[in-house]
């Protein structure tokens, strides 16, 4: 093989290698559950706001009347069933708790894509908080941290705190983590890039690292801390992993989170 014909297969190679990940990066991020409607709902969770225009689900505390709510976007596996975890919680501690879905997941319709579920999310924190007024909560894990933050950028009159758990900085360091060979700044089209839409937050931000954290390394979460305006709270989760940080945490540490992110100013 001539030498002109080698440097072209190894340029080919190389930019075969490269636009694959791009290409790809969809199925490399996202990965949504499908399920009807009726296998989301249970005792205690209803669809939200509606069947006929689902957003996701719904639960309800016991007894007295809902001191907030909490609207929770969750990471990018599985669907918004699979975090029930949230509203047993929460409606524990008094507050109406929303677990919100994305396009494309669970029963939705649509496509996966930053834009497609920001644009989503916004959606849904402007209905949340029409339907149920302040205080509205906004809870994002993993990649739902990244749509919570851009999200209520959009929506931030909305919002009156937030709660981002496992988070990442800028998606481009977590993806520079796990694939350091690739130009990973030229390929990703998803950006996530809280830092820059939290610079300006003036709400109260607690965000979660999980100290052994495999998938979103708890430097990059503390990295979004430190850049944040205050008023704003770290909590280190001890010897916890990114999808086994809930069993250690209790309901005094829920709590103590929620009485940094929902009382008033100057009772900090």
């Amino acid at each position: 093989m001539k030498p002109a014909s080698v440097m072209l297969l190894l340029l080919a190679s190389c930019a075969i290698a490269l636009a694959a990940p791009a290409m790809f990066q969809d199925r490399l991020l996202y990965y949504p559950d499908k399920a009807p409607i009726a296998e989301m709902v249970s005792p205690g969770l209803a669809a939200w706001p509606s069947d006929g225009d689902f957003r996701g689900l719904v639960a309800q505390p016991s007894g007295a009347a809902a001191r907030g709510t909490a609207l929770v976007f969750h990471g990018n596996a599985g669907h918004a069933g699979h975090r029930s975890y949230y509203a047993a919680t929460l409606t524990r501690l008094g507050l109406r708790v929303i677990l919100a879905e994305y396009p494309a997941y669970g029963p939705r319709e649509g496509a996966v894509g930053e834009r497609s579920l920001v644009d989503d999310a916004a959606q849904s924190i402007a209905q949340a908080h029409n339907l149920y007024g302040a205080p509205l909560l906004v809870v994002g894990e993993s990649l739902g941290a990244g749509v919570a933050a851009a999200a209520s950028a959009k929506q931030r009159e909305s919002v009156a705190a937030l709660m981002l758990i496992t988070p990442w900085d800028k998606l481009e360091n977590v993806a520079s983590h796990h694939y350091p060979w690739l130009p990973v700044g030229w390929l990703l089209r998803d950006r996530y890039d809280s830092a820059a839409n939290l610079a300006a937050i003036s709400r109260p931000v607690m965000v979660v690292v999980a100290e052994r954290d495999s998938v979103v390394p708890a430097r990059f979460g503390t990295a979004l801390y430190e850049g944040l305006p205050s008023p704003k709270r770290l909590e280190v989760v001890r010897r916890a992993d990114h999808n086994d940080w809930p069993r250690s945490v209790d309901d005094a540490w829920w709590r103590s989170a929620m009485q940094f992110l929902l009382l008033e100013p100057a009772s900090r």
